[in-house]
């Protein structure tokens, strides 16, 4: 056991860092391992973000991202003021942590103040929440979903008696990753209802769903919607994210926000995007039709593939374990994703490429089952 260095906080030094997806270091490798869009953005994008590279540089930019948010008012029916722009998404849900949620440290053994202190999410979903739990020094409550990753009812959960309704933050990843299955909003309402604390709908994958629940963080004062550029919008090289929501709940984000949080090149790649939506929409189009094909395809190659509303695929592949798929497929040039959760370790969870990438990866998955 390494020694622990007494300048490191113990927390810190005993924390499991997220762990995102590989990084390609050798050419002509197929990433279909961290949900990004295959095709680039908006070429307006691209030449506004060109045309910024000019003095603007030395300045620092607008430290509330001023535009962006008027121009996300106007598209999500809102104020300015029910929304803040963050560095990415990841930047806004560690916020709500610090602005929502007590360390557990401050309280002892009482259970109504103890919910003071927790972060509530179904599992399997999106595996920074617990890190940030523990960055903040806070409760973790992981629930599990139903086996086929739907989202259990209030009434069930209420008697299974490990949800928290009193939890001081609950977060939903809806479409939910890494399955992909998308909820209904009017069960997110019920659930949403039914809590006392702060709920975050995070909507990472929305734009590849039938539904959304941004109504639901201008109805209920305990709300907030999540979303970002990265997914959809092929902005991941910018990373900005945002939160729809009452605004005091945005104004006590915004008070402990870093100033300058989102970078100028960021912010003008994401108006312009917004003044070119029926180009993504029709990306969408694209990135939906290439996914129900591949979970055709592979599912004539023995692969049992969940029903997805994201811009990836949840498989279990015959014949060999996950794990030594995630191995062949890496021979073969392809980078798909693997986790080692018990809930999903038996799976591997595709990203959906272009056309081209789709047709090689069924082309080796047909060829690795005969």
């Amino acid at each position: 056991m390494a020694k622990k260095n007494p300048f490191i906080r113990p927390l810190v030094h005993d924390l499991h860092a997220y762990v995102p997806g590989e990084q390609p270091k050798i050419k002509g490798l197929i990433k279909l391992n961290t949900n990004e869009n295959p095709y680039p953005p908006s070429p307006k994008v691209l030449k506004a973000v060109k045309n910024a590279t000019d003095a603007r540089l030395r300045l620092y930019p607008n430290p509330t991202a001023e535009k962006l948010r008027v121009k996300l008012a106007e598209l999500h029916g809102c104020q300015p003021e029910n929304i803040i722009v963050g560095n990415g998404s990841d930047e806004l849900l560690a916020l709500a942590v610090r602005a929502f949620v007590e360390p557990k440290s401050k309280f002892k053994d009482q259970n109504s103040e103890r919910a003071q202190a927790t972060v509530q999410f179904f599992t399997p979903s999106y595996s920074l929440y617990p890190v940030l739990a523990d960055i903040h020094g806070a409760i973790k409550s992981a629930v599990p979903l139903k086996s086929d990753f739907s989202i259990p009812s209030v009434p069930e959960l209420k008697r299974g008696m490990e949800w928290k309704f009193n939890a001081a933050l609950t977060c939903v990843t809806s479409p939910n990753a890494p399955s992909g299955r998308g909820y209904h909003t009017a069960e997110l309402e019920k659930l949403c209802r039914a809590q006392q604390g702060v709920v975050i709908l995070d909507e990472a994958y929305v734009d590849f769903a039938i539904e959304n629940a941004q109504k639901l963080a201008l109805k209920f004062p305990h709300v907030l919607v999540a979303r970002t550029f990265s997914k959809a919008y092929s902005l991941c090289f910018q990373r900005v994210g945002y939160f729809i929501g009452h605004t005091d709940l945005i104004a006590a984000l915004d008070k402990i926000r870093d100033s300058y949080n989102v970078n100028g090149l960021g912010q003008i790649a994401a108006e312009v995007t917004l003044d070119n939506l029926k180009f993504y929409r029709a990306n969408f189009k694209k990135i939906i039709a290439t996914r129900e094909w591949l979970a055709d395809e592979l599912t004539k190659c023995g692969f049992h593939v969940l029903p997805s509303q994201a811009n990836f695929l949840l498989a279990k592949p015959p014949l060999f374990s996950a794990h030594e798929w995630l191995q062949k497929l890496r021979e073969q040039k392809i980078l798909v994703r693997w986790f080692s959760t018990p809930e999903v370790s038996n799976y591997l969870r595709i990203t959906i490429g272009t056309p081209a990438e789709a047709v090689k990866l069924v082309r080796v998955a047909r060829r690795l089952t005969r």
